[in-house]
Order: C-alpha cells, then sequence, then structure tokens
C-alpha cells in the first residue's frame, strides 16, 4: 500500500511536469486537457469557480481491475478460509463448503443468496475498527489470483495521473462505487490521493453500543442500508456531496444513471466511459461479460458523444511498473 502511495505521489509529479504521460496523444487526452482548461480560465466563459470543480469516479474497472472476480468478493472467500478453523459447521454447509474446498461451480449454485450469506459472514458482527483492520490485513498479503501481485498493484497508472491531475488544477475528487464503503475508505487515501470523506459507497446498517471495556464502538450489523450503484449512483452524490458533478467517469452499465446525472447538468461537463478493450495487458470485455457489463452505457456514450477511453489505444501504460 505504501508503494502504491508513491505511485499516487509520483502521478502528481508527472501532471506537474507534463499532463496525463501514461496517456497516448489524441482525441481523448485532447478532450480531458481541453476541458480541464476551460473551467480552469479565469473570467472565460466556462469558468467554473474550484468549490463547484466536483469529479466523481466508479472505482472497480474504473480506477483499479475487476476481473476476473471483484477484489472485494474475493476478499470475502479469503475471509471464510480464513476464519473456517474457527466454524467447524462450515465445512458441511453451503456455500462455505464450496469457498473452503475452492468448488467455484458449487458456490455459483447458491445464487445471490448464497453470496449474500458470504458478506454477511465476512462483513459483520464486528466493529468498524476490527473490519478495517482485517481489510487492512488482506490487503497487504493477498494477492491477484492471475496477475500474481497485490491487489494495490492492480490500479491503473493512467487514472492516479488524472486523479493527481484534476487535483493539481482545483478539482475535488470523489469515489462513487458499488463497493463497500468501508471497505473501500481503508485503501482510497493511500492508493488514490481520495480521502474516507470523499469516498461514496454502498453501506451496511452501524450502530453505535458501549464495548465490553466501556469504550463506545460502532459495530456492523448483518444489514444493507444503502447500495450505490445504478440509479443510487446520483442519490448516493445528492446525499453524500451535495454538488452535481462537472466530469464523471465510469466503465459499466452500472455507472449509466451516474453519467446521465452528470451529463444533465448547466455549463461545461466531461463524461468519461473506460473499454476494456485489451487482452494482451489486462483484459477485453463488455457486453457479454459477468463482471463489468458494458452495453447501454456504451450506447447511450457512443450516441451522445461522451468520451470513450479505448484502453489498448489510448494508454500507453495500465498498471504501474512492478516494484
Amino acid at each position: 500500500m505504501a508503494l502504491a502511495s508513491s505511485w499516487a505521489w509520483s502521478g502528481a509529479a508527472t501532471a506537474q511536469s507534463g499532463p496525463l504521460p501514461s496517456w497516448n496523444d489524441g482525441k481523448v487526452k485532447s478532450a480531458i486537457v481541453e476541458f480541464v482548461g476551460k473551467v480552469t480560465q479565469e473570467n472565460g466563459p466556462n469558468f467554473v469557480k474550484p468549490a463547484e470543480r466536483i469529479a466523481a469516479f466508479d472505482n472497480d474497472g474504473t480506477l483499479w481491475a475487476e476481473q476476473p472476480v471483484y477484489f472485494q468478493l474475493q476478499f470475502a472467500f479469503d475471509e471464510v478460509k480464513r476464519l473456517a478453523p474457527l466454524h467447524p459447521e462450515w465445512k458441511g454447509k453451503e456455500p462455505y463448503r464450496s469457498i473452503i474446498a475452492g468448488d467455484m461451480k458449487g458456490l455459483a449454485a447458491s445464487g445471490e443468496k448464497g453470496l449474500l450469506q458470504i458478506m454477511a459472514a465476512t462483513h459483520s458482527g464486528m466493529t468498524t475498527q476490527e473490519f478495517e483492520r482485517s481489510v487492512a490485513n488482506w490487503l497487504n498479503t493477498a494477492r491477484h489470483p492471475t496477475k500474481k501481485r497485490p491487489f494495490t498493484e492492480m490500479v491503473y497508472q493512467p487514472q492516479l495521473e488524472l486523479l493527481a491531475y484534476l487535483r493539481a488544477n482545483g478539482f475535488k475528487t470523489f469515489i462513487v462505487s458499488g463497493g463497500g464503503v468501508e471497505f473501500m475508505r481503508v485503501f482510497a487515501d493511500k492508493v488514490y490521493g481520495i480521502p474516507p470523506e470523499q469516498v461514496v459507497g454502498s453501506s451496511g446498517a452501524v450502530t453505535f453500543r458501549m464495548g465490553p471495556s466501556g469504550k463506545p464502538e460502532l459495530f456492523k450489523d448483518a444489514k444493507v442500508e444503502f447500495i450505490d450503484d445504478g440509479p443510487g449512483k446520483p442519490v448516493g452524490i445528492n446525499r453524500f456531496i451535495g454538488r452535481r458533478p462537472i466530469l464523471a467517469f465510469g466503465n459499466s452499465d452500472g455507472d449509466l444513471q451516474m453519467l446521465q446525472y452528470t451529463a444533465a447538468g448547466d455549463g461545461p461537463r466531461l463524461t468519461l466511459i473506460i473499454h476494456h478493450t485489451d487482452a494482451e495487458r489486462e483484459w477485453a470485455y463488455d457486453r457479454k461479460s459477468r463482471i463489468g457489463k458494458l452495453d447501454k452505457a456504451l450506447d447511450e456514450g457512443q450516441a451522445k458523444g461522451w468520451t470513450i477511453v479505448d484502453m489498448k489505444s489510448d494508454w500507453k501504460a495500465v498498471f504501474p511498473p512492478e516494484r
């Protein structure tokens, strides 16, 4: 995580000497630089006050990779295996049996109900501090199943540069993601330079109580409170940010409503979609993918002239250099 933080700093440094060095020159890079230029030009017709320069980014598939399984779900699978010795009854009970045995077909057969059980078992029944520690420990030790890199190295170098470039030009950068807000807050500041108060995500119910030692604590209950995906994203923006973004960046149909909401505002707007087209350096997927499906949003983006980022042709590099 410290290394990822250094990459974010490095992105800030390179952004000062030349904007977006990991982006290839072309229409997409020009659209970004021109947009930032016009909204920051004081006394210009498109000037936007710094307080209103809000940029909203999806996380999975937009700031870091999401294949072959969402990383938070991989965390949940690994947590089941870690906790299994404390729950001998799981060995004969689905969906836990399938995870412990590495039986992905059996896990798939448990469907959405099974996944909800897994999330409840690994994301609730503990304090917020205990959950934060479990996520931090996992990030420090876990490796991506196919790339064999720490998950915090599965971030996109061009996006680290873009975040730094925007902040250097007076933007406030937010994550607006379907992922769990408390999961993302563990690493968002270190990896992206986005502080926890600027992370909007799905959340479970949390209650205040006095702990066994008499100290107050927050306890995570097994109840979903808010889903920050699809139409929930504009709702989350309104509830937690309070300003409509002037720039939004997504990669899937789950981001469509956030992009629509951003594009519909007054004044200059920039809406961007990453199209995963690079099977060699990352993955190539869109309309038929189980993870990060991009179908309706791609059609609307093309029809309305949104900026479509072709990963294969627009990015010089995908991930930061291996350390």
